[in-house]
């Protein structure tokens, strides 16, 4: 029995991005990316351990993360009910299931999620440039809406850490079938990708000096 398709908003961009590199890093895992203690990545995971740790914990923010404090405070003086690096996942019907059922269809994480009534608050943390994606809110916004049935606006933002903003977007549950109907079709490529093991390389700035995949015959050259 072929396993039930499912993704998540990364999969799909990194798809996007190049399909070649997605397999063989984050499908069949034959590459992975350098572990670089100073690298933007080991920089983003750091930030939001450390994040999760002082909402968790009331563990103040030290040294270089020192100026998210403000952040940290914000969140604590919201009301209702806080969930933090929260685990969502949700059917194809749209409804709620665990994170590793063999029905799950889409699996998203809420860095910041509040209830309060009948109103959501859904925010993710950032510690790159200012580039918005609704769709990354939109998804999220669904997995509250999926979740909390008695919700009926989503309030999302991304919090830019280190430029000391946030750039937000409101979702009403009567808005997310238009959502869907325009972000399906990114859904079932990506999933005509997985069926048909079709995962073709896409030439573009990672290729000639910042991406592992060696065997790409892209690889060293770039777009």
């Amino acid at each position: 029995m072929s396993k039930s398709f499912s993704f998540s908003f990364s999969k799909i961009k990194n798809a996007e991005t190049c399909g070649f590199r997605h397999q063989q890093i984050d499908l069949l895992h034959n590459f992975q990316e350098p572990d670089d203690p100073d690298s933007a990545l080991a920089w983003g995971t750091a930030v939001h351990d450390a994040l999760a740790n002082s909402l968790k914990n009331g563990v103040p923010l030290t040294g270089d993360m020192e100026l998210f404090n403000g952040w940290i405070d914000r969140v604590k003086e919201g009301p209702g009910e806080l969930f933090i690096e929260q685990k969502y996942a949700i059917t194809k019907e749209f409804t709620p299931t665990t994170w590793f059922s063999p029905l799950v269809w889409y699996r998203g994480i809420g860095d910041v999620v509040r209830i309060y009534d009948d109103v959501a608050l859904g925010a993710d943390w950032k510690t790159g440039a200012v580039k918005p994606d609704s769709v990354q809110l939109a998804l999220l916004a669904q997995c509250l809406f999926s979740h909390f049935p008695n919700v009926k606006v989503v309030r999302t933002e991304f919090i830019w850490l280190m430029h000391d903003t946030n750039t937000t977007e409101i979702f009403r549950r009567e808005d997310m079938r238009d959502f869907w109907t325009e972000f399906m079709p990114r859904v079932d490529k990506y999933k005509l990708m997985i069926e048909t093991d079709n995962f073709p390389p896409t030439p573009n700035g990672l290729c000639r000096r910042h991406c592992v995949v060696g065997t790409c015959r892209y690889h060293g050259k770039g777009a």
